[in-house]
């Protein structure tokens, strides 16, 4: 007998700002005390080049994501998507705040401050990050900071960072390296505050998704079959 997936219903804009409501953390509660031992006395100077490559990647992209994300919430055809999009800017900045002080406290990266942290990020940007977050979605903001009623570049815009960079990207990413640290026992605040990181970021796909549904009635080249998918995959996220 073959499984068939059954798509659940996607949770509407309202009910995701209500998620959010129920799954609000606070930076200031993690403690990166163990953290700062395990990155100094159990990680060899290998070893800790490694993560600070991979985990710079997703601090830089929470920074872009925070500056970008202001135009697209402004063109959100409905107030109940501009409200969800709103409670997303916080949560990106919530995601810059936690990277840069785990950054700071553990001893991960040199800066006196975020700026100087940025910068140094800025100066170590792959090509992939400058292609899907410096060109690919900055042009879709552009658009949509110029003409907001512009839905073909907000459906864009929504496709590449929502599905394709956190949902795909991201959220793999994300499993990867929580599976592995878990498993260590290493990094306890890091992986409490990424592990709330990760949940924020799956209600973020669950808003894009929902979105492309609604809005692939008004704009030509998105079919029907690659909604239907994009609902089983990212179907309610509680």
């Amino acid at each position: 007998m073959t499984a068939v997936a059954i798509a659940q219903p996607l949770l509407t804009y309202r009910e995701l700002f209500d998620l959010w409501e129920r799954q609000q953390w606070r930076v200031a509660d993690l403690d990166f005390t163990q953290d700062r031992i395990d990155w100094h006395e159990r990680f060899a100077s290998d070893r800790r080049r490694a993560e600070r490559m991979g985990l710079s990647g997703f601090f830089l992209g929470e920074q872009r994501v925070t500056r970008e994300l202001g135009p697209m919430m402004r063109a959100a055809p409905t107030e109940d998507a501009r409200i969800f999009l709103s409670t997303q800017i916080a949560d990106e900045a919530r995601h810059v705040a936690f990277f840069d002080r785990f950054f700071a406290e553990v001893g991960a990266m040199r800066g006196d401050d975020l700026d100087e942290r940025i910068e140094r990020l800025e100066e170590h940007r792959g090509e992939g990050f400058i292609r899907w977050f410096d060109e690919a979605l900055v042009a879709r903001v552009d658009r949509l900071a110029a003409e907001p009623e512009d839905i073909a570049a907000l459906v864009e815009a929504v496709t590449i960072y929502h599905v394709l960079i956190e949902g795909t990207i991201a959220v793999t990413s994300q499993h990867f390296i929580l599976t592995r640290l878990e498993a260590e026992r290493t990094l306890p605040g890091f992986v409490e505050g990424f592990s709330n990181v990760t949940r924020d970021e799956h209600r973020h796909v669950a808003f894009g998704v929902r979105f492309l549904r609604d809005a692939k009635g008004r704009v030509t080249g998105l079919s029907v079959r690659e909604s239907r998918a994009w609902d089983v995959r990212f179907a309610r996220t509680r």
